[in-house]
């Protein structure tokens, strides 16, 4: 099936997202700005405004409420295409609390997975996590408490993570 897209303007640049072509169609994509800052809407069909789709103009308000501290949880219907172990990876994601983060071994043994032979295999799954944000894959660290691996690059990690944890503080948002 083919998609769709729109362009989210957000702190950190253009976000693209994408559903399929079909007025109910799911999100199926949300992508941070590539490395030079442009729109990363390569390969997601045509552009449209989010009022002639239901599912993208749902993802826009609520990423617009999530940019603005005003939004903790995410609520617009999510079809992202992956491996069934991807997406219990990405299940686990969503159970991460807005504001903290958790290692990829505690996300395995959450998972009901051993950490000593899955690690690696929910980091893997995690960098594959179509749907950044809404599913947050920001939230993952590594074992010594370093930001790692975040395809949108470390300093937008550490900016969704200082977003959070100054909403989830009381603090004036950083945006």
């Amino acid at each position: 099936m083919e998609h769709v897209h729109v362009v989210v303007g957000s702190p950190m640049g253009p976000v693209v997202v994408a559903a399929q072509d079909v007025a109910d169609g799911a999100v199926t994509h949300v992508r941070l700005p590539r490395a030079d800052g442009s729109a990363a809407d390569d390969a997601l069909g045509g552009r449209v405004e989010p009022h002639e789709h239901a599912a993208l103009a749902h993802a826009a308000r609520e990423l617009d409420e999530y940019f603005a501290g005003e939004r903790r949880d995410f609520t617009v219907p999510l079809h992202p295409a992956g491996t069934a172990f991807q997406r219990l990876v990405w299940d686990g994601l969503r159970r991460i609390p807005y504001g903290t983060t958790t290692t990829y071994g505690a996300l395995a043994a959450a998972l009901g997975l051993d950490p000593r032979t899955t690690s690696r295999a929910v980091g893997a799954a995690n960098g594959a996590n179509p749907v950044a944000v809404v599913v947050p894959c920001h939230r993952v660290i590594g074992a010594d408490g370093t930001l790692t691996g975040f395809a949108a690059g470390i300093g937008r990690k550490r900016a969704l993570l200082d977003l959070e944890a100054a909403v989830a503080s009381g603090t004036t948002v950083l945006f």
